[in-house]
């Protein structure tokens, strides 16, 4: 603003105003040493007498010791050149004004209350989410429509996620409700992560997410009730390759296109609950007329991949005994209409002998029926000798223990036989 010469001082109301709400003299931004006490550089030696603690306050604010000796932060000993300490006090009530953003960004979101339990001869996780406290409001009036999603990660989000019931117009929600994944083996509770999300429903607009909560699940003892009370945060944010050097960057996004291959080439499509039987050749003396072969039964799914527009699939299953050289080895079960959660419940015989078993793969695949064009690969499974883990493992109970109905639930990927065709 500049005034000629011989005229009187005026200033507008637009100027006052900016005057008035001027925020004052600009903080310096701390460092991080800051926040470390260290010895004021005009102290005396601690004593080391360790009777005294060096964090002792008196009453007038003034940290002392033997000698007059004091811990103090930085700005604790710029104090004191002035003629006085800071109390200690006022050093935490700083640190805090400082962090109160992020403090607060923290603690707004809420926290949440739940149990989880696993049942290890049901193969079966039950996750109980009791309640919600202090959840951000999300809408207008001050509340929100809370609800709950859980997703077991590693693995695809459509095929494993759970929800609860939304209860409208509420910081507090209590749900009370149990929420079951069934087909989980005692290595997926030692490998997998329960992520627990909070979302606000939005009738008119997309769902807004509030906070979650990650539990990993080896910290959950078989047959054992675990109660959390935790709280929310934010998504852990992803490594970005802009932040990095020009000699770090191609390699990040190297290995970020190798992450995602193999996160596609690895991805779950949902559980297969399988039993096996092996029945050998009936006595001399039998007079039933028993055959000898393999007896697959295809008992049910969970958590299947939804291939529909309407977020379901009608699955049926398929199995091949290969190599197959007279194509006769084809078995379908029925279609299950709109369903994630499929139960077969059927049964398919081959009659074959042990020696000859033991060279053949079962073949096990979960398509999605389509009316007038051709149906969608959900996931499949294979098993030998030639297999591995799971599938290698229930195989070789089969051929050990003849006789026995041996069950073991196993993973769907979206890797497709190569010996499989589309119908």
């Amino acid at each position: 603003m500049t005034v000629r010469k011989g005229k009187k001082l005026t200033i507008s109301i637009q100027e006052h105003m900016a005057i008035d709400v001027c925020p004052g003299p600009i903080r310096p931004i701390r460092q991080i040493s800051a926040y470390f006490p260290r010895l004021s550089p005009t102290s005396e030696p601690l004593s080391p007498n360790p009777s005294v603690s060096p964090l002792a306050v008196s009453p007038g604010g003034g940290g002392s010791g033997p000698g007059g000796s004091s811990l103090l932060s930085p700005l604790q000993a710029g104090a004191r050149g002035g003629g006085g300490t800071l109390s200690l006090t006022s050093s935490v009530d700083t640190s805090v004004e400082y962090n109160s953003s992020d403090s607060d960004e923290c603690t707004s979101l809420g926290t949440l209350e739940f149990e989880l339990r696993y049942e290890r001869a049901t193969s079966s996780l039950h996750c109980t989410i009791l309640r919600a406290k202090g959840l951000k409001p999300m809408d207008f009036n001050g509340l929100a429509d809370p609800y709950v999603k859980l997703h077991l990660l590693p693995g695809a989000c459509k095929a494993n996620k759970l929800k609860t019931k939304t209860v409208r117009n509420s910081l507090n929600p209590v749900w009370n409700e149990t929420l079951t994944y069934i087909g989980i083996t005692e290595e997926d509770m030692h490998r997998k992560t329960l992520r627990l999300s909070v979302c606000d429903e939005d009738k008119l607009t997309h769902n807004e997410f509030i906070g979650e909560s990650r539990v990993a699940l080896r910290r959950v003892k078989p047959d054992q009730t675990k109660h959390f009370y935790t709280c929310l945060e934010h998504p852990p944010p992803l490594p970005s390759p802009t932040a990095m050097g020009a000699a770090l960057r191609g390699i990040s996004c190297y290995l970020r296109e190798w992450e995602n291959e193999q996160l596609h080439s690895l991805e779950e499509r949902g559980r297969l609950l399988l039993s096996l039987q092996f029945l050998p050749p009936p006595a001399e003396g039998d007079k039933e007329g028993r055959r000898s072969g393999l007896c697959v039964g295809v008992q049910r799914c969970a958590h299947l991949a939804a291939m529909d527009v309407n977020g379901f699939s009608d699955p049926y299953v398929k199995i091949y005994l290969k190599p197959d050289v007279q194509k006769k080895s084809k078995h379908k079960t029925a279609v299950m209409k709109k369903t994630l959660n499929p139960e077969f419940n059927e049964e398919f015989f081959y009659e074959i002998s042990l020696s000859e078993l033991a060279s053949k793969t079962l073949e096990v695949t979960v398509w999605d029926y389509d009316l007038g064009r051709s149906n969608d690969f959900i996931g499949g499974v294979c098993l030998s000798c030639r297999s591995q883990g799971d599938a290698l493992r229930h195989w070789m109970d089969c051929l050990r223990n003849k006789g026995q109905r041996v069950e073991r639930w196993h993973v769907l990927t979206n890797e497709l036989p190569r010996t499989t065709s589309h119908d």
